[in-house]
């Protein structure tokens, strides 16, 4: 394969040769009796440097550390990952013959012909050297500096460089010279944290390994003896000077002709904007998905892995719910709500899949706490449909069975306990149906009462809520603290008419070979609720919205909509989480320091608009569709 790049040639011109000889005589003369004393020390360290040595036949598996690479559910690229290393490996068919030779041209042009050092190399770097009185070059082939890189450190020895040129031999017998250069050129360090060329040709100019210029190759092969000196991002004069050093070597050599010299020199050279250190284009997503990859693979894998992480979110769709949470915010602000802060998960009822995901607003920069998956605040009462659920489920209560909303009041502890309603009446008789339209909280205590507290907690466990769930009394009022995309989720099966989903920002990942390790694309349908209790659950949370404390989340198009209210003690937090059949959406406001927004802020007033902002947007063309029928859930 090299061959067919690079032509095969006397490298080192006759007069070189004899200013070599020459010279190695007087450097030889002047430095015996440093050698002496050298070699002396030296024999003990080689003896225990070659019984230590590593065994190079382990490259045959070794696997470099590698980033991390997140895109959307449509292939867009939305962040890397990665530690201190930042790399992509790819195969030497994938790197532009151009940058094979121009990296060869200045680091080791007897590359293909040497067998891991080349004598002549270190006696021509020997010459410069003492001539110049100062270390100019090394004299290293290019199998040393991977050897040197891969098992070795930087110190100066003469066991270390022994070491150096026993180990160096050894992969040239165990590699051919293909897959050597191959190793080199995914491992070599280019500055700006980057480590290998295709991860180099992306920095610097903004395209893969494989389509880099003559000109472009010979500035990024310039780069690797000195990444701090030869950058062009920090100094583009110095960095083209070095460019002409090599395409002037190649030339000299006969890899380039004189016009493809000369044009290169002279070919504008267009940089691109530079990817190490750039952030995600969305923050709050990738921090989500990093910690779901690092929950399942461990923080190392999901650094080095080389994993490439199809998640679930639709960037179309996020720009959007982006941009209403940024317009409502501002709004709310104008209105002297009194809210900082808002989240937003939307679910993809089917499969549980999280299309878009707002962890607040402002600059990530400055507030990277994520208020979708980490803030757990309480549901309010968005939290009863999970009651009046599980109080359907026994089969004893209808959403027009009677309810008494009277006073009541519970032993609890060394005491009573004594719900009360919201505006503090009661309403007496009520059906079910109209208990949950107005938002009572007496009929939901009585039911949490009736099926029982565990009951209710086991019933929220199959709907994906892992949060801790108190075993208390008031559990049915939200007295719970949940994170909105656990309530997203949980909501998103009683659109799907029962089946069971876990809120995910995944759908699939694949190794650095491409192989899959996780597929949440395809997984069976399962029944996780009672399908005659979720359609009860449906006809009630219809009536929230048709004539509720929800009508500000009907939608224009007249798709149906359920969904409920929810707002908690002195007004620190207002939620609404609703759906339609195909999509699951909650949004909460409130505070970071749980500090109270204005008087009056309920989840009716002013978060169900905010809802109902996104979800004409986001089902804007989509099919309008009923509610499952029980009967077809299997």
């Amino acid at each position: 394969m090299l061959k067919d790049h690079i032509q095969e040639a006397e490298l080192v011109a006759p007069d070189l040769r004899q200013l070599i000889l020459s010279t190695v005589g007087k450097i030889a003369l002047s430095c015996t009796m440093l050698l002496g004393s050298a070699i002396a020390g030296g024999i003990v360290g080689l003896a225990l440097s070659f019984r230590d040595l590593p065994d190079v036949r382990v490259l045959k598996v070794y696997a470099p550390s590698e980033t991390s690479y997140i895109y959307d559910i449509n292939g867009e690229l939305i962040a890397r990952l990665h530690g201190d290393v930042n790399r992509e490996v790819v195969p030497l068919e994938r790197i532009s013959p151009n940058l094979k030779r121009a990296v060869l041209a200045i680091e080791d042009s007897y590359f293909l012909q040497h067998n891991g050092i080349d004598p002549v190399g270190i006696a021509r770097a020997l010459v410069v050297n003492f001539q110049s009185k100062s270390t100019r070059e090394g004299g290293s082939t290019l199998t040393q500096q991977l050897v040197k890189n891969l098992f070795l450190t930087n110190e100066l020895s003469i066991s270390r460089k022994a070491a150096e040129a026993f180990l160096s031999l050894r992969v040239e017998q165990v590699f051919d010279k293909n897959q050597i250069l191959e190793m080199y050129l995914n491992q070599v360090y280019w500055g700006e944290n980057t480590n290998g060329a295709e991860t180099a040709a992306q920095n610097y100019f903004n395209k893969s390994a494989a389509e880099l210029t003559l000109a472009e190759s010979a500035m990024l092969a310039g780069i690797i003896q000195a990444p701090s000196v030869y950058n062009p991002f920090v100094d583009f004069k110095v960095a083209k000077q070095r460019q002409a050093v090599v395409l002037k070597r190649m030339l000299d050599i006969g890899w380039i002709t004189e016009k493809e010299y000369k044009d290169a020199k002279n070919e504008p050279i267009k940089l691109g904007k530079g990817i190490s250190f750039e952030t995600s284009r969305v923050p709050y997503v990738s921090q989500a998905v990093a910690a779901e990859l690092e929950e399942r693979f461990g923080l190392d894998t999901v650094l080095k892995g080389g994993l490439r992480v199809k998640t679930t979110i639709d960037l179309k769709l996020q720009r959007m719910a982006e941009r209403v949470a940024q317009e409502s915010h501002d709004s709310l602000v104008y209105q002297g709500v009194g809210a900082d802060q808002m989240a937003m998960v939307a679910v993809d009822s089917s499969n549980g899949f999280v299309k878009a995901l707002v962890g607040g607003v402002g600059p990530f920069q400055k507030n990277q706490f994520n208020r979708a998956v980490q803030a757990r605040r309480q549901l309010g009462s968005s939290f009863k449909p999970f009651v009046y659920y599980s109080a359907f489920a026994t089969g004893n209560w209808a959403p027009d069975s009677v309810i008494d909303d009277s006073p009541v009041s519970f032993p609890d502890g060394d005491g009573y306990y004594s719900p009360q309603n919201y505006d503090n009446t009661f309403s007496g008789p009520i059906s079910i149906r109209q208990a949950v339209a107005v938002s009572r909280n007496i009929p939901a205590v009585l039911l949490g009462e009736y099926v029982g507290i565990k009951k209710v907690i086991e019933d929220c466990r199959k709907m994906g809520i892992n949060s801790p769930l108190p075993p208390v009394i008031s559990l049915p009022l939200g007295a719970a603290d949940i994170t909105p995309m656990e309530a997203a989720g949980a909501y998103a099966m009683f659109a799907n008419g029962g089946y069971k989903v876990r809120a995910t920002l995944i759908a699939q990942v694949t190794d650095s070979k491409g192989n899959i390790i996780l597929d949440n694309t395809n997984l069976k349908k399962e029944v996780a609720l009672d399908p005659i209790a979720v359609g009860m659950v449906n006809d009630v949370l219809q009536a929230v919205v048709r004539q509720g404390t929800g009508t500000a989340a009907q939608l224009a198009d007249g798709r149906p909509v359920a969904g409920k209210t929810g707002t908690t003690s002195d007004f620190r937090d207002a939620w609404f989480i609703g759906y339609v059949p195909q999509m699951s959406l909650a949004v909460w406001i409130g505070n970071d320091d749980y500090s109270p927004m204005s008087y009056g802020v309920t989840g009716g007033v002013f978060v169900a608009p905010i809802w109902r902002r996104f979800m004409e947007r986001a089902m804007a063309g989509q099919p309008i569709k009923n509610f499952p029928d029980p009967s077809t859930i299997k």
